[in-house]
C-alpha cells in the first residue's frame, strides 16, 4: 500500500493493455506548454493516473474503478483527489463500509502519518455512525510508533464524537506505566479531565497519581508539565496544595536538581511572593527564589543560562511594581 511501483504484482498489466479497459481514452497530465521542472513519472505512475483522469471526466462509479482507485493509491496514498472519488463510488454503489474499514486498515498500517487515510477512515467511521472499532485499531497503530500525532487526532475525535470517554485512564495509565516519558499519553490523560471534569477529587487523585510517578523518574517534562496543569486547576494556582509544595521541596533537599523541579519552584516561590508582598515569610522566599535562579544559570541549566538570567530580573521587576501598588 505504500507508494511505490514494487507493491504491484509481477503478472500486473498496465491499463493500456487491458481489454476490459479498451472502451476509455486516457486522459495525459496537462503541465502546460512551459513546465519549469517536468516531474519524471513511472510508466506505470502515468498509464495509472492517465485512466483516473478519464474516469473522473466521464463520472464513472463503477467497481472496476475501484480497483483503478487502489492502483492510484498505492502510487500516491496523498493523493486527496483519489480519496475523494473512491467516496463518491463508495457512496453510488451503495457499497459495504465495513469492508472499506478493513481496506483503510492496511493503507493506515503502510502509511500511518498520511493525513488523507485518516481522513477518509473518519468520513467512513461517520457515515457508518459506528465508533467500535476506532479504539481499538489507534491503540494497535500507537503499538507502532506511541507519538503517532494522526492516531492521537483521530483517537480523541471518535472518543468526543461519540462518547468513549468510560476507559480512557486506564488505557493512558498503561501508556504511562509502559513508558513513563510518553509526552502523548500524558497530554492524553489531560484531555480526558478536560471533558470530564476538574473535581475537587479528581485533582487530589491526579495529583497524587503524578507524585508518585515523579518519584519514579524526577527529571521527566511530561510528568512535571502535567503536575502543573492539575494544579493550575485548583483556585489558588501551583501554591494551592501545600502537600504538593512540600514534595517538591522536599525533593530539592534530597539532592533533586533537575531542571524541571528547580523551575516549577522558581514559579511557586513567584507565585506566593507576588500574592503577599507583607508575608512573614516573604524574604525567605524571595532569597530561596533567587538562589535556585543562580543555581539554574550557573550549575544546573546553564545552556539557558541568558533565560534564567532574565528570569531573575524580570522577577525583581514584578516585586518592585507590585509594591509601588500596594
Amino acid at each position: 500500500m505504500s507508494s511505490s511501483d514494487e507493491d504491484f504484482p509481477d503478472d500486473y498489466v498496465m491499463y493500456c493493455n487491458r481489454e476490459d479497459w479498451s472502451d476509455v481514452t486516457p486522459i495525459p497530465q496537462d503541465d502546460g506548454p512551459n513546465s519549469v521542472v517536468k516531474i519524471m513519472y513511472s510508466d506505470k505512475f502515468v498509464d495509472v493516473y492517465d485512466y483516473f483522469r478519464a474516469v473522473v471526466h466521464a463520472k464513472e462509479y463503477s467497481l472496476r474503478a475501484l480497483g483503478l482507485t487502489e492502483d492510484a493509491l498505492r502510487l500516491n496514498a496523498a493523493n486527496y483527489s483519489v480519496w475523494h472519488y473512491r467516496r463518491d463510488i463508495l457512496k453510488a454503489l451503495d457499497l459495504d463500509l465495513y469492508e472499506e474499514l478493513n481496506y483503510v486498515e492496511e493503507v493506515i498500517i503502510d502509511n500511518p502519518k498520511n493525513y488523507q487515510v485518516w481522513h477518509h477512515r473518519r468520513v467512513i467511521v461517520e457515515w457508518l455512525n459506528d465508533p467500535k472499532e476506532e479504539l481499538e485499531f489507534t491503540a494497535k497503530i500507537l503499538d507502532m510508533d506511541a507519538k503517532n500525532y494522526h492516531a492521537w487526532q483521530h483517537r480523541q475525535w471518535a472518543i468526543k464524537t461519540f462518547n468513549l470517554w468510560d476507559d480512557e485512564l486506564f488505557y493512558t495509565d498503561k501508556l504511562i506505566s509502559q513508558d513513563i516519558r510518553n509526552n502523548s499519553a500524558w497530554n492524553q490523560r489531560f484531555f480526558v479531565l478536560q471533558h470530564t471534569g476538574f473535581t475537587e477529587d479528581v485533582i487530589d487523585r491526579e495529583l497524587h497519581y503524578v507524585m508518585n510517578r515523579i518519584k519514579i523518574i524526577k527529571n521527566n517534562e511530561s510528568s512535571w508539565n502535567y503536575l502543573r496543569g492539575i494544579l493550575q486547576r485548583n483556585e489558588g494556582g501551583l501554591t494551592s496544595n501545600p502537600d504538593v509544595v512540600q514534595f517538591a521541596e522536599d525533593l530539592y533537599a534530597e539532592g533533586v536538581h533537575s531542571p524541571y523541579l528547580l523551575a516549577f519552584l522558581l514559579d511557586v516561590y513567584e507565585e506566593k511572593c507576588l500574592a503577599n508582598l507583607k508575608a512573614e515569610d516573604f524574604a525567605e522566599t524571595e532569597k530561596k527564589f533567587y538562589d535556585i535562579c543562580e543555581k539554574l544559570e550557573t550549575k544546573f541549566d546553564t545552556i539557558r543560562a541568558k533565560y534564567w538570567r532574565y528570569l531573575g530580573e524580570s522577577f525583581k521587576t514584578k516585586v518592585l511594581a507590585a509594591k509601588v501598588d500596594v
